[in-house]
């Protein structure tokens, strides 16, 4: 076995997943139904990185990090109330107690030129090197891409999403079809069916933060696209507990202050091979 194998295997092992690259088309159609004006459809090619097969749980946070900040508490709950700042500095102290090289390098003392929020009083200047092999977040081509799992339906299990499949408020389900139970806590990570790739918790129980800032998609197709090159908010993917069926779809982009926390907003990790 050569070390590239070596590698794949500790990988998998940490429950990463290999997603192999490929082009597909990101955001939605506009006969999507509840679609956003910010869902423009263009092709994007994404090369092969490894994302975490779960949502970072409590249990992980805490051995990393010494601490809890989750307000639903429980070992293998997703960890939440977590920020943008939170998420990137968990991905380099792992990284650094692996001996893997950090993909951030992270100055707390410089105010970032390109944070455009006036909200934020932190504004660390964050920078990524993709060339790391490190722990980072996925970028949101990245995270539409294996969420979807090939597919092109609003969700990666078709037109609809029941809350058998996934933990939403079921009280508003997607485009009229019947409603479900509503929790109202996450669910335990991998308590769903996982998607084509072997992804569990895409759609719903926390939302996850991406590298990216959030802004308008550039027309044309792209190739490792990384977002916007400023921005006053950082982008979220996936849906949560408390929301509407519609927001846990898979071309659906949320964003906010990357300096909030909420008890619904987590992440999970991807690495480049």
């Amino acid at each position: 076995m050569n070390a590239a194998e070596k590698e794949r295997e500790r990988l998998e092992a940490a429950n990463m997943v290999r997603v192999n690259g490929g082009t597909f088309t990101m955001g939605s159609p506009l006969s999507e139904p509840d679609r956003w004006d910010d869902e423009v459809q263009r092709n994007v090619t994404v090369r092969s990185f490894y994302l975490g097969k779960y949502e970072v749980t409590q249990r992980e946070w805490r051995e990393v990090m010494g601490n809890n900040p989750s307000a639903f508490k429980g070992d293998d709950l997703p960890v939440e109330n977590v920020s943008w700042y939170d998420a990137v500095e968990y991905c380099d102290k792992l990284s650094e107690l692996e001996g893997l090289t950090p993909a951030y390098t992270i100055d707390k003392t410089r105010k970032d030129p390109n944070n455009r929020d006036e909200y934020d009083d932190m504004k660390w200047t964050v920078t990524w090197n993709w060339n790391a092999n490190g722990y980072r977040l996925p970028a949101e081509a990245e995270w539409e891409y294996a969420c979807r799992a090939g597919t092109t339906a609003p969700f990666n299990t078709g037109n609809n999403i029941t809350t058998e499949q996934a933990n939403y408020n079921g009280n508003y389900p997607y485009n009229g079809n019947p409603k479900g139970v509503y929790q109202e806590k996450p669910a335990p990570v991998g308590s769903y069916a996982p998607n084509a790739w072997g992804l569990y918790d895409t759609h719903g129980n926390v939302w996850e933060w991406c590298w990216d800032w959030y802004g308008k998609y550039p027309r044309g197709a792209r190739t490792d696209p990384t977002g916007a090159v400023s921005g006053a908010y950082r982008v979220l993917r996936g849906g949560s507990l408390s929301d509407y069926a519609q927001y846990t779809r898979s071309a659906f982009r949320g964003g906010i202050n990357p300096s909030n926390r909420i008890n619904n907003f987590g992440f999970r990790l991807a690495r480049s091979p």
